[in-house]
């Protein structure tokens, strides 16, 4: 009995810290204080520092900083017109000073230097560094791409759309994403197994995708987060270890591609080197995703049918 509560006591715990690292992402440009944060988790906030760290195997400060720098150089990657300065702003740090120490105690480099060494922006003036490395990716066989620009091997139809909010309910992986595929199937039943038993499943279109918080690039593997997830009605509220957010509306890059299992980071290569870099758009907040529309196992090739959304903001 007592290991039963144990293990129960534990789901509640990740569940309310994967409850402050989505309030985290979604409000990382704003001053997070120990007050709000603990708030958040419901815990109190003499017991928040060590109980965040337990789950998180980061301190809370460290933890913040790390998405922040993250994300700032993720934009300065992607944006071209924005300023070192702008970005330090951007993503919640109080003067560039302060985002200048801490950006080259964690890259081992300045900001400017990073963005030099690492930007698209380089590469394609660059003809001799075209490493795909530095391409986003997010499964384990986009590691091994090597980029071929019109001759890529896999090319989907993209457009762009405006999308609502979608709410979802979530099952959170913290490691490497090429090893997601380990718990993938297993938290698809469990989040089909969670909605059938609230009638959730009737009527109603069966949504799956996964969401990846971090840019592998950056992120260290066994710190990266994938949610996997499903699409629920806006009143339904997350329970223990299944939580619930949303997806915010907003301008979306839609790709939809008919793939082999081998071939997702083709897919999201296409997405980002060929498409993108010819559309007009270019990357902006929000979360990237794959929603999943068929059981490959049923398809007279076991191709998978997927859409991979990606926020967009005109350049």
């Amino acid at each position: 009995m007592d290991g039963k509560r144990n293990s129960l006591t534990r789901k509640e715990y990740i569940s309310r810290i994967n409850d402050v690292q989505d309030y985290i992402e979604t409000n990382i440009n704003n001053n997070l204080t120990l007050e709000e944060l603990s708030s958040v988790s419901g815990f109190s906030k003499f017991h928040f520092h060590r109980i965040f760290k337990s789950i998180v195997n980061e301190t809370l400060y460290n933890y913040i900083n790390r998405i922040r720098l993250e994300k700032a150089v993720s934009f300065l990657l992607h944006n071209e017109d924005m300023s070192i300065t702008e970005a330090a702003y951007k993503f919640g740090f109080s003067d560039s000073a302060v985002f200048a120490r801490s950006f080259k105690k964690y890259f081992g480099m300045s900001a400017s230097e990073y963005r030099f060494n690492y930007s698209n922006n380089c590469k394609e003036e660059s003809k001799e560094r075209k490493d795909p490395s530095l391409l986003p990716r997010y499964n384990e066989s986009v590691s091994n791409i090597i980029w071929k620009g019109d001759n890529m091997p896999v090319k989907g139809k993209i457009d762009v759309q405006v999308i609502d909010d979608m709410h979802v309910i979530y099952l959170r992986h913290t490691g490497s994403y090429k090893d997601l595929g380990l718990v993938f199937e297993k938290f698809i039943h469990k989040l089909i197994n969670w909605a059938a038993a609230r009638d959730l499943m009737k009527n109603t279109e069966l949504k799956l995708l996964a969401i990846y918080h971090d840019n592998p690039e950056i992120t260290e593997d066994e710190k990266q987060r994938t949610s996997v997830c499903m699409v629920v009605p806006e009143d339904v509220e997350g329970d223990g270890e299944v939580g619930k957010m949303v997806i915010p509306s907003g301008k979306y890059a839609i790709g939809h591609f008919e793939i082999d299992a081998s071939e997702y980071g083709d897919a999201w290569n296409y997405l980002y080197g060929q498409w993108l870099s010819n559309s007009g758009f270019e990357p902006t907040d929000g979360f990237a995703f794959e929603m999943y529309r068929n059981d490959p196992n049923t398809h007279p090739e076991k191709k998978h049918i997927v859409d991979i959304y990606l926020p967009v903001k005109p350049l």
